[in-house]
């Protein structure tokens, strides 16, 4: 299964906006574009929203048919490992393997030792087809590169190898993840990372590493906009080498995660990817469970009220719903809209204070960053908010799909 040069994640919590998401691809479709639509779910949301694997399939099939959609379309089991593989087996056909939690732990001896020996042509200057300086390659560069690295990667073998013995090796895509770390990796260790993944027999389509900057949950990118648009470019031209240097897939790309709203970079991504005519996916998630919030409380009424207790009930919880997102989220408690505050809001300002607009003055990124992580709030109230998602289905999918196809899909793949 060979994935398309450009692909888009869909994250979508309660599974009821299929046809909106699908409808920003159609639209990029008619300008011209063609863009596979990937839509997304982790282990820990489905265990948050009470939702299975299957169910991701049956939104996207469901979409597919109602808009008569004949382009490629993926269900990605995001974010996966060993220990929680096996309930998506049979309903995805994109494979996140995540194996940040294994870098830094140490591979044997002997891997480590053959890996440095096997590279060691590489010490010295080294030089890469359009970046200009020129890198220095060590021993002690390749050996701590195996170090921090190599045992992440025979991990992620042992995912693959898991789900090829399952689904047959051409019967998926398979994209690498290291974004959920503390520290980048430069181009150049990705490029030995990518050595390691061709060793390791991976035919990994898209890798994830991690950037320089936050890639904050639901919100712009944090950081030196130069820097990280040197280091994208450069990770596109180390990627182009390290296909031809090791036999990788000729359609591996980046994949850029936490890729929603962060329309800073878009500008510069998008003149990268058409300078050298390179793939990319990106993967968003909360986005679509915002765009149904702001909807709730522009339609005023019971939507408003459901918009205001999942707001109360999220100060109430913050530590619980913030936890799991605390690396990729930065909130001060202090700085958020108290509860009485927020109770007497019209829809505009609920609206206007959740929606990102940076140029609107009642934008709060605190407030936007809270809901972003309080979708379990909904989730517990169960019929209640699915309801209303039915209820006000024309407005919320008008949203939904306005977000994805004008403020995404456009600026970063079309311009």
């Amino acid at each position: 299964m060979i994935l398309n040069k450009y692909s888009f994640g869909n994250g979508d919590r309660f599974a009821h906006e299929g046809k909106a998401q699908l409808e920003a691809s159609i639209l990029a479709r008619k300008a011209g574009v063609i863009i596979t639509p990937v839509w997304n779910k982790s282990f820990r949301e489905h265990k948050t929203v009470h939702s299975t694997p299957p169910d991701v399939r049956t939104e996207a099939n469901e979409a597919v048919h109602a808009l008569s959609w004949n382009g490629q379309f993926l269900v990605d089991a995001d974010h996966i490992n060993l220990s929680n593989v096996e309930p998506f087996i049979e309903s995805s056909d994109f494979f996140t393997l995540d194996v940040a939690d294994y870098i830094g732990k140490q591979a044997s001896d002997e891997d480590i030792n053959k890996f440095v020996e096997k590279y060691s042509s590489y010490i010295g200057e080294w030089s890469v087809p359009g970046i200009r300086e020129a890198f220095t390659i060590s021993k002690d560069f390749l050996q701590n590169i195996a170090e921090s690295f190599l045992f992440a990667v025979h991990e992620a073998k042992q995912i693959y190898n898991y789900i090829a013995d399952k689904k047959g090796t051409d019967n998926f895509v398979t994209e690498v993840s290291m974004d959920e770390v503390s520290n980048p990796q430069t181009p150049a260790e990705l490029f030995f990372i990518l050595a390691a993944i061709s060793d390791a027999g991976i035919p990994t389509q898209t890798i994830a590493p991690k950037f320089t900057g936050r890639f904050n949950k639901g919100v712009d990118y944090v950081g030196d906009i130069n820097i990280f648009s040197k280091e994208f470019e450069e990770d596109i031209l180390i990627i182009k080498m390290a296909i031809k240097e090791f036999g990788l897939p000729e359609n591996l790309k980046l994949s850029v995660h936490s890729g929603s709203d962060k329309f800073s970079i878009y500008g510069p991504m998008n003149s990268i990817i058409k300078k050298y005519d390179a793939g990319l996916h990106i993967k968003t998630a909360g986005t679509t469970w915002l765009e149904e919030l702001i909807s709730l409380a522009e339609v005023g009424d019971d939507g408003l009220a459901i918009a205001k207790r999942i707001y109360a009930q999220a100060i109430n919880r913050f530590d619980e719903l913030t936890a799991p997102y605390s690396s990729v989220i930065d909130i001060s408690f202090n700085d958020l809209p108290q509860i009485e505050e927020v109770n007497n809001w019209d829809s505009k300002k609920y609206a206007d204070t959740l929606r990102h607009d940076q140029e609107n003055p009642d934008y709060d990124l605190e407030f936007r960053q809270l809901l972003h992580c309080a979708y379990k709030v909904a989730a517990d109230m169960g019929d209640e908010f699915t309801n209303a998602l039915v209820k006000y289905a024309p407005e919320i999918e008008k949203n939904v799909t306005y977000n994805l196809f004008e403020r995404h899909i456009k600026p970063i793949f079309i311009g």
